[in-house]
């Protein structure tokens, strides 16, 4: 069995996604395994952390058996023998730094969103291309295993044809009046990429047209729940991006559906992320975890309601829970084992960044829309 060492640059590594998902929950594990199984080989990251802060990176590097990191992006993009630039550091950053890193030779694997438009990220595209490098984004969310589970019914064809899906996701995120917000205050500033459907919608293209049917047009509201929140150094600030989107889709298939987020909507569903699909053979209602399902044959027959008389019927009662097909790992780590396996071994991923920029034109098409208050269509 041979071993495959590939560098990794880690950008933005003390931040929360970087240092828990991508490191932690993805290639730590990979590291301490002693590496990701290929073929009859196996890819062994070594790992370069790059941040700001150096005694933030120590203790990161640390806690996770890392010894090399550094504040000095520009030697890390140097040393050939780091191969891969994964950026997970300021959104409104994230063009420059992956434009660099392409000069530099590297393949790039990233978050979202991965460009601020569809024009720069088609031009990332072609960047990249143009010198051979392999390129990947981060779309994650389809491996939760709720997801996984909607996947597995469409798979089996339990859904029949599609008629319909309703996406449900959001929570009260305090305004730092009272309490200490749960996001950062440059989630709320445009200067900084902020904006709940360029943070957000990106997630909702790949996880609807990947478990649901391809989006045609949409039609979306955009607005600003809390124009006012206080920052991190206590300073009051006016808030100059959305914090609240609302969508109504247009399939390729004809049928309809509804994506609605929010950071000021309190919670109070199944889950904090709810897909529901509805089908002519049956639905399903999956968050991050469970997945409840109805057949044709448990579908209740309804024929109305008693204005007088509340009924007190149980429909949550009439579902029953999907099963269980795992174990599941880490969404994020999906995501870092095929793009290894695609850079080593030239395996296929579909996440590339085409993907990532068909994730951006959705919410750019919400922006597009909530504008000049009109349908628009995903070419």
């Amino acid at each position: 069995m041979a071993t495959k060492t590939i560098g990794i640059i880690l950008n933005g590594a003390t931040g929360r996604i970087c240092s828990t998902q991508h490191l932690q929950n993805s290639l730590a594990p990979i590291c301490a395994e002693g590496g990701l199984a290929s073929g009859d080989d196996r890819i062994v990251p070594r790992i370069l952390l790059v941040g700001r802060n150096n005694e933030k990176l120590e203790e990161v590097a640390k806690a996770h058996n890392v010894t090399e990191w550094t504040t000095d992006l520009d030697a890390a993009l140097a040393d050939p023998d780091f191969s891969i630039f994964f950026d997970a550091a300021a959104t409104h950053l994230r063009l420059k730094t992956l434009h660099r890193a392409i000069e530099a030779g590297k393949h790039i694997y990233t978050e979202k969103p991965v460009a601020p438009s569809i024009e720069e990220g088609r031009a990332l595209i072609r960047a990249a291309e143009a010198r051979g490098l392999k390129h990947g984004a981060v779309e994650d969310k389809v491996y939760l295993p709720g997801m996984q589970k909607l996947a597995h019914l469409n798979k089996i064809g339990f859904f029949g044809r599609v008629t319909g899906f309703r996406l449900e996701f959001g929570w009260w995120v305090f305004d730092g009046t009272d309490t200490v917000p749960q996001r950062p205050s440059w989630n709320y500033k445009k200067a900084g990429g902020g904006g709940l459907a360029l943070d957000m919608f990106p997630h909702w293209r790949y996880v609807v047209e990947g478990l649901v049917g391809r989006i045609d047009s949409i039609v979306a509201g955009a607005w600003t729940a809390i124009p006012e929140r206080i920052d991190e150094s206590g300073e009051r600030y006016k808030v100059d991006v959305d914090d609240s989107v609302a969508t109504l889709v247009r399939l390729e298939n004809g049928a309809f559906g509804t994506i609605v987020s929010s950071w000021a909507a309190r919670a109070r569903n199944d889950d904090l992320l709810i897909l529901h699909i509805d089908g002519t053979h049956g639905s399903a209602r999956a968050g991050l975890h469970r997945c409840h399902i109805q057949s044709t044959a448990q579908t209740p027959r309804i024929t109305g309601w008693n204005v007088n008389t509340d009924l007190n019927n149980d429909y949550a009662g009439q579902w029953s829970l999907a099963p269980d097909f795992g174990p599941y790992k880490n969404p994020y780590r999906y995501g870092w084992e095929g793009f290894l396996r695609h850079v080593v071994d030239g395996a296929p991923f579909n996440s590339s960044l085409a993907a990532g920029v068909r994730d951006v034109q959705l919410a750019e098409a919400c922006y597009l829309s909530n504008a000049e208050r009109r349908w628009v269509t995903l070419d």
